[in-house]
This record gives C-alpha cells, sequence and structure tokens, in this order.
C-alpha cells in the first residue's frame, strides 16, 4: 500500500517538472504558484524514496554474498544486511508519515489575530508578549513577518494586533496556535505578589486569493478616516486608514498600519478574504460536527489550548499534554520544540486513523 501510494507520488512528481518548465504555466501566476507549492511538499519525499531503492538495491546484492562459499564475506554480508535493513526500516517509517494525506493549506502565506480577552492590561500585555514570541520564531525559521493592523494600549500592550507571515513553513509551523492561550504570572503592578490569571485569543487564518472567495464589488462598503496612535505629523490629518464591510456577512475589517491609503485597502482585502474563507470552512465544519475529534483539537475557537506559568516556568499545551519547562525561551521564540511535538502527534492520530480505516 504504502509503496503503491510511493509509486503514485513519484508520478506526480515528474508530471509537476514537467508542467514547471512549461510557459504556459509559468505565465499563469496561480497555477505556477500552486504548482511549485506541491513540487516543495514531493520533492523531500522523493529524495527519501530514491534512497529508499538504492538501499534495497544494495540489500538484494548482500542477499547473494550472504550465501557465499567463504566463511568471512558470509560474515561481511550478514553485517552489511543488518545495518542495510536498519536504515531501510528507518526510512519506511519516515515515509509512512512523509505520505500522509496533505493539509490543503499547507505552503500557505498566513494572516494571525491577537486579541486581549479576559485580564484587562495584563491580557493586552501579553499579546505584545506573544507577538514577539511569533516573530522572532518566524525570523530564525526565515519567516517574514508584515505588520497589518494593531490596536495598542497606554501601558505597551495590545487590545489587538494583525500580522501577516510569509514563507513555506507559515501554516505548517503557526496552526497549532488558534485558539486561548491562558498566562498566570504577578503582574509588574501588582504589590502583593498575587498571581493573575488572563487569557488572549489567537487565531490563524491561510491567506487566500480573490478567485478562491467570490466577493462582489457591490457587496463592499469602503470608508476611509484618520488614523490614531503613533504616527507623528501623519496621525489625525489625512484620511490613509480603511475600513472595509463585507454587507451580506456583516464583517467588518479595518486597517491603519500603513501611511499608504492604497497599501491600507491592498492588506484589509487580504484580512477580509482570510476572514470570509474561515466563516466557510466554519460552517462545514459544523456541517461534520459529528466526525470524529482529533487529539490535536476540534478547531473550536473556544477551547483553551495552552497555559504559560511563569511561576513554575512551565509551558503545558493542553490538546496533547506536554509540558516544557523553559518558557522565557519558549516566549523568546525558541518554539521548535514545542511545534515538533505538536507535529508529531498529528502525525501519529492520522497514521493510527489510516491503519484502523
Amino acid at each position: 500500500m504504502i509503496e503503491q501510494k510511493l509509486r503514485q507520488l513519484e508520478q506526480r512528481f515528474h508530471e509537476i517538472e514537467k508542467s514547471l518548465g512549461d510557459p504556459a504555466v509559468i505565465s499563469a501566476q496561480s497555477k505556477y504558484k500552486e504548482l511549485s507549492q506541491e513540487h516543495y511538499y514531493l520533492a523531500p519525499i522523493m529524495l527519501k524514496y530514491g534512497q529508499l531503492n538504492r538501499l534495497k538495491a544494495e540489500l538484494a546484492g548482500i542477499e547473494e554474498l550472504k550465501n557465499s562459499t567463504d566463511t568471512e564475506m558470509r560474515l561481511i554480508a550478514a553485517s552489511e544486511h543488518e545495518q542495510l535493513s536498519a536504515k531501510i526500516s528507518s526510512l519506511e517509517h519516515e515515509l509512512k508519515f512523509a505520505i500522509l494525506p496533505r493539509d490543503p493549506n499547507e505552503g500557505k502565506n498566513i494572516i494571525v489575530e491577537i486579541r486581549a480577552g479576559t485580564g484587562g492590561d495584563e491580557a493586552a500585555l501579553f499579546v505584545g508578549d506573544l507577538l514577539r514570541m511569533y516573530s522572532r520564531f518566524a525570523e530564525t525559521q526565515g519567516l517574514k513577518v508584515e505588520p497589518m493592523d494593531s490596536n495598542p494600549t497606554g501601558i505597551g500592550g495590545f487590545k489587538e494586533v494583525i500580522f501577516g507571515i510569509s514563507g513555506p513553513n507559515a501554516w505548517k509551523y503557526y496552526k497549532y496556535e488558534r485558539g486561548i492561550h491562558r498566562v498566570q504570572r504577578v503582574p509588574a503592578t501588582e504589590a502583593s505578589g498575587r498571581i493573575h490569571t488572563s487569557a488572549v485569543t489567537v487565531a490563524v487564518l491561510p491567506e487566500v486569493d480573490e478567485v478562491e472567495v467570490d466577493i462582489r464589488p457591490e457587496d463592499l462598503r469602503i470608508d476611509t478616516y484618520k488614523s490614531s496612535g503613533a504616527g507623528g505629523q501623519h496621525v489625525n490629518k489625512t484620511e490613509s486608514a480603511i475600513r472595509i464591510t463585507h454587507l451580506p456577512t456583516g464583517v467588518v475589517v479595518a486597517c491603519q498600519d500603513e501611511r499608504s491609503q492604497q497599501k491600507n485597502r491592498a492588506k484589509a482585502m487580504k484580512i477580509l478574504l482570510a476572514r470570509l474563507n474561515e466563516q466557510h470552512v466554519i460552517e462545514q465544519e459544523k456541517s461534520l460536527s459529528n466526525e470524529r475529534k482529533s487529539q490535536i483539537g476540534s478547531g473550536d475557537r473556544s477551547e483553551k489550548i495552552r497555559t504559560y506559568n511563569y511561576p513554575q516556568n512551565r509551558i503545558t499545551d493542553h490538546r496533547i499534554n506536554w509540558s516544557i519547562h523553559r518558557l522565557p525561551e519558549v516566549m523568546e521564540g525558541d518554539m521548535m520544540e514545542m511545534v515538533a511535538a505538536l507535529i508529531t502527534a498529528e502525525q501519529e492520530r492520522m497514521l493510527s486513523a489510516q491503519t484502523n480505516a
């Protein structure tokens, strides 16, 4: 079954490589981007598959030497056979996970929205902490962060912050951040040293193109207004801020991060498209509500997914019952161990479901 699937993927990989050299495909930007992302996903799988086939060919040659009349040759062959068998077993194990059904959003850029929940000023400060954590992690992974909109508070926090992350692994690494993040710590303003509990919500939306979401111009109301917040002389003098309302759904997005009205409008449209797509996905999920829920979580935005306990120097992800006692390092962007644990848990669940199907 695995061998058959790998042969199918190999055939698809060769088809994509041929298509990427086709001038007609190169000129069709959206198609070229889609095929490039699929090629990026398949390339490491094909590399491992090639290694596996070479090792199997070597093993077949060793099999013949095991029957040699030369005692020393048989011992060498037996040793090499054992080593090759171990390498083959390891590669086959890796490929089992590698060929699991691909996430349809794999390879897409994302829009991250962080909002303060219960906890007042402390929640707003934690929004800023998560923004820094996500931004620094993105830097270490070669991903690009693009500010889109924010609503800062007077104490250095944010009621809300929206930003984009672009790069091949953006969705893969950040999709597990969706949900409620709870923080337990002593606020700097707390004289008695009492621990406060507050929470923020995180939404991670895959970026979509207009062709993926049907929006009619007459369904949009676009308002301009003067920017507020930091910005020096520019603030309140030009109507560069944009607010877009999608009339059929009532979804409203705003952007004032850029000095240019045109740039703010482009960013606001990105956010709107992503939110409308998310609404569609949620509606589909509701229609399948009787289907299984994975240990990674149902996707319900009301779920408390993680707790950051500062007094205990501990971060716990409740979906997979996983903890790490390196909270300061993680908050400075060292997230990979946590992300890897979530990826592994999801892969194991998918493999189990596939095996039991």
